[in-house]
C-alpha cells in the first residue's frame, strides 16, 4: 500500500532558544521508556517514576501543525468551532478557556471518540488536512508511551484495560494542537496578583507534554517549592501538580465506566498509605469525575471530595 502524502504546512519557528536565564530547575529523573519491555526495566523504572523525561521523536511536525489553528483560521470559523465544554462534558475542537483577567489561553483539542457525545463541527477546514496525522500521533502516545507507564508498577494489563484508545468516553486518547497563553497588560497582571494559571492537577489519568523551549512548566518539589522544569530536546514529560505553560499535550482519562478507586495491590500505594477521600460504594465513575471537573466553578467539590487548587 502507498503511503499517504503529507501535506505542506509551514515550520512553526516562533519559539526562542532556551532560557540563559539562571532559573532554580527541578532536579527530574530522566528515564528510558524503551527499558519498560522487561519486567526488570520496568521495576527498575517504577521507582524513579513522579514526574519524568523521555525521550520522543515528533516534536517539530506536531509544533508547525499545532500552529495552523492560531495562524490560518479566520475568526467566523473559530466561533462554528467552539465547543461549551461545561455543557458537552468533554475537550474537543476549540476550547474557550478564557475566563477574563485570570485566565487568558487558547487552546485546541484533538479528541477520540469524542462525536459520540458532541455533534457539531470541530474542526476548521485548515486543520483537517492534518486530522489523520494527529490521530496517528494519539496513537503513539497512547501505545508506546502511555502504555510503558501504565505498566511500569502493577501487572500489565491491570491499568491498560481501563483505558482503551476506542473505548467509551469521548476524551481517550486524545491528541491536542497546541495551548497558547497569552501577554497580558500591566493592569491586569496587578489585578490577578500575576498568578496566570493556578497549579493545578489534570482531569485525567496520565498527562504526556512535549518538551519545548519556551520556560513554563512549573512543578512542587518535596520542599513545597516551585521549580522549573528544564527543557530538553526531543524529551517527553509527564507531569503531577504544575503550573501551566504553551504547549502540545496527550490527556489520557480512563474509560467512563471505570471506577476511580485505589488499588489495594498496589505496592506503592501500600508503601505511603491509602486515604480514601469517599468510601468505595460511593467512588465515582470516570465520567462523572470528567463531567463535574469541567463545570465552571470557583471552588472545585465533586461528590463531596474537594480538588486544591495552588497559587
Amino acid at each position: 500500500m502507498p503511503s499517504r502524502t503529507l501535506s505542506e504546512c509551514p515550520p512553526y519557528d516562533v519559539a526562542p532558544p532556551p532560557t540563559q536565564f539562571d532559573l532554580e530547575f527541578a532536579d527530574l529523573a530522566i528515564i528510558d521508556l524503551s527499558k519498560a519491555h522487561t519486567p526488570e526495566g520496568r521495576a527498575e523504572l517504577a521507582s524513579q517514576l513522579r514526574c519524568l523525561l523521555t525521550g520522543g521523536d515528533q516534536r517539530d511536525r506536531v509544533f508547525d501543525i499545532a500552529d495552523v489553528p492560531f495562524m490560518a483560521v479566520p475568526p467566523e470559523e473559530v466561533k462554528i468551532c467552539t465547543v461549551n465544554v461545561e455543557k458537552v462534558g468533554c475537550y474537543a475542537g476549540k476550547v474557550d478557556m478564557d475566563n477574563g483577567i485570570l485566565v487568558q489561553i487558547e487552546h485546541w483539542q484533538y479528541s477520540v471518540n469524542v462525536n459520540r457525545i458532541v455533534t457539531q463541527r470541530l474542526y476548521p477546514q485548515a486543520l483537517c488536512l492534518f486530522l489523520f496525522e494527529l490521530d496517528a500521533f494519539a496513537r503513539h502516545n497512547h501505545f508506546n508511551v502511555l502504555h510503558p507507564i501504565l505498566s511500569l508498577e502493577l501487572p500489565e494489563e491491570t491499568l491498560v484495560e481501563k483505558h482503551n484508545f476506542d473505548g467509551l468516553g469521548p476524551t481517550t486518547g486524545m491528541a491536542t494542537p497546541e495551548t497558547a497563553i497569552y501577554r497580558r497588560t500591566e493592569e491586569e497582571e496587578e489585578k490577578s496578583n500575576h498568578v496566570w494559571i493556578k497549579g493545578h492537577t489534570d482531569i485525567g489519568s496520565v498527562t504526556i507534554l512535549w518538551s519545548q523551549p519556551v520556560s513554563g512548566l512549573q512543578i512542587p518539589s518535596a520542599d513545597g517549592k516551585w521549580r522549573w522544569v528544564r527543557h530538553i530536546d526531543d524529551a517527553l514529560v509527564s507531569p503531577t501538580i504544575h503550573h501551566d505553560r504553551l504547549g502540545n499535550f496527550d490527556f489520557t482519562m480512563a474509560d467512563d465506566h471505570v471506577k476511580l478507586s485505589p488499588l489495594p495491590h498496589s505496592r506503592v500505594l501500600q508503601s505511603v498509605g491509602i486515604e480514601r477521600c469517599c468510601p468505595d460504594d460511593e467512588t465515582p465513575l470516570s465520567e462523572m469525575w470528567r463531567k463535574e471537573r469541567m463545570a465552571d466553578v470557583e471552588e472545585e467539590v465533586m461528590e463531596d471530595i474537594a480538588m486544591k487548587h495552588y497559587d
